[in-house]
């Protein structure tokens, strides 16, 4: 697994098209938990969690069911947790499920990279 992270519009999208030109991407907004483990390359997956929660779901355990069905993804994720800590209810714990989904994954992962201002620096390259 790979992670290529960092905060709205660092150029995330293009550092990954760039260094990854062969995968099909998906978008974390709209696609499915079963194409979520079959996905190579997976934009915005905080999106995904985003849906997720909207419809009810719980994400307590998919950070576990993606490194035991797609341990090979690349996701592309936003940092959420900057700033100034939401009032709405709702954004609170999309920003904390965000943050300890992507905790988990980063651990796992064999690398990730923090992209900012479209320049990627890997913090992780096991």
């Amino acid at each position: 697994m790979e992670m290529i992270i960092g905060g709205a519009y660092q150029g995330k999208e293009a550092y990954a098209r760039q260094n990854y030109p062969g995968i099909m991407w998906k978008d974390g907004a709209t696609i499915s938990r079963e194409e979520l483990m079959d996905a190579r390359g997976v934009l915005d997956f905080q999106e995904f969690i985003r849906k997720e929660l909207k419809l009810g779901g719980s994400v307590t355990d998919l950070a576990e069911e993606i490194i035991r069905n797609n341990p090979d993804v690349i996701l592309v994720c936003q940092e959420v947790g900057y700033g100034v800590v939401p009032v709405d209810a709702f954004d609170r714990e999309y920003r904390e499920a965000v943050g300890r989904v992507c905790t988990e994954l980063a651990s796992f992962s064999r690398k990730v990279t923090r992209v900012t201002c479209g320049i990627g620096t890997v913090i992780k390259n096991d």
